[in-house]
């Protein structure tokens, strides 16, 4: 298997980005994990779960970008990987302060 590592990380973001998309449609607090709701008590919970979703859709970016890089070389996919996770974590730090 050739591309293992693209098809894994193409179907793994891809799972992400369904489950971005099933937060920003129901705003539903319930669909977080008990340990993330026991942890964040937002006073506006509709409002958290749609920048929640954006910011997941976001990273589920970093595991499709690093597929696409993999086609060429696994190990440009590897450090595509951790710089855009990096990266995309940070922009949603900002995104969940504002």
């Amino acid at each position: 298997m050739e591309h293992g590592y693209s098809i894994i990380m193409a179907v793994f973001a891809g799972a992400i980005l369904i489950y971005a998309g099933l937060m920003a449609l129901t705003k539903n607090y319930n669909i977080l994990p008990a340990r993330a709701r026991q942890s964040v008590k937002p006073n506006d919970p509709k409002e958290y779960m749609a920048k929640f979703a954006k910011v997941t859709a976001l990273v589920s970016f970093s595991p499709a970008l690093s597929a696409l890089a993999a086609l060429l070389n696994i190990i440009a996919g590897l450090a595509v990987f951790i710089g855009s996770m990096i990266l995309f974590i940070w922009i949603g730090t900002k995104i969940m302060k504002n």
